[in-house]
């Protein structure tokens, strides 16, 4: 995915979880952060960041901010998206273009976002139809059936030393999605969790149990079960997010 019209600012501080202060061309502006979550190890005073601006003449924000560069003492900075929106539009861009064969994931006949499953809604739901050979004239062989599944995404931000982790705070909602992802899998749903690393460079993925160990228990839990918890990370650049490369998975 690609943004539209980037500019490099300062940024200087973060008065609520929707908006920043930042210095763009000499001058202090407040722009919308497009990630609610605390984010404190990456909106540090005086690092940069990236602002995409606005198409909407009525916003009360002209600039949202989608990049930063994080401060690191034994290196140098290190680009990370923080857009929220952005890991399920590059997961769906990623899929459909069939590069998770290597995950086991195939390029399907049918992805639709947001779908419901009872009580739950998942990020994607997705369909490969069977490739029948040409020419069949065998009537009486049994037909393949399709592939069908569920996938819920998850956009990672936060890193120790090339390791990279989630969630940055508690979640009870990411908690309830690896429950719901547990009953499709026994409903006879291929079931996945897709954590999209929104940086590049990364050793391995695990869960962040220092900060929420109930979700790294349910997200064993969910392996053991048969649901696929899988890593990607990303290639970015101030006006770029593209999944690239699979991570090793730590549990």
């Amino acid at each position: 995915m690609r943004y539209q019209d980037i500019h490099p600012a300062r940024f200087i501080a973060r008065p609520n979880r929707f908006i920043a202060r930042v210095e763009l061309d000499g001058r202090e502006e407040t722009v919308h952060v497009k990630n609610t979550g605390r984010c404190r190890e990456l909106l540090v005073p005086g690092c940069t960041v990236y602002l995409e601006g606005g198409s909407n003449p009525q916003r009360k924000t002209k600039f949202d901010l989608v990049a930063v560069e994080k401060l690191r003492p034994d290196g140098p900075p290190l680009l990370i998206n923080m857009d929220a929106q952005a890991p399920n539009k590059v997961f769906g861009e990623w899929m459909a273009a069939g590069l998770g064969a290597e995950l086991g994931l195939p390029k399907p006949s049918l992805l639709r976002p947001e779908t419901t499953w009872g009580n739950s809604r998942f990020d994607f739901y997705w369909e490969k139809s069977p490739e029948l050979p040409k020419n069949e004239t065998d009537v009486s062989r049994e037909t393949p059936t399709s592939r069908r599944g569920f996938i819920e995404v998850k956009g990672c931000t936060l890193e120790e030393r090339g390791l990279a982790l989630f969630p940055d705070a508690p979640t009870e909602r990411g908690v309830k999605h690896l429950r719901e992802l547990i009953a499709c899998h026994e409903a006879g749903y291929e079931a996945a969790v897709c954590v999209v690393i929104q940086m590049e460079g990364m050793t391995a993925f695990s869960p962040n149990d220092r900060t929420h160990p109930e979700f790294g228990a349910a997200l064993r839990e969910a392996a053991r079960a048969g649901v696929k918890v899988l890593a990607v990370e990303c290639a970015v650049t101030p006006d770029s997010l593209t999944m690239t490369r699979p991570v090793p998975v730590r549990l």
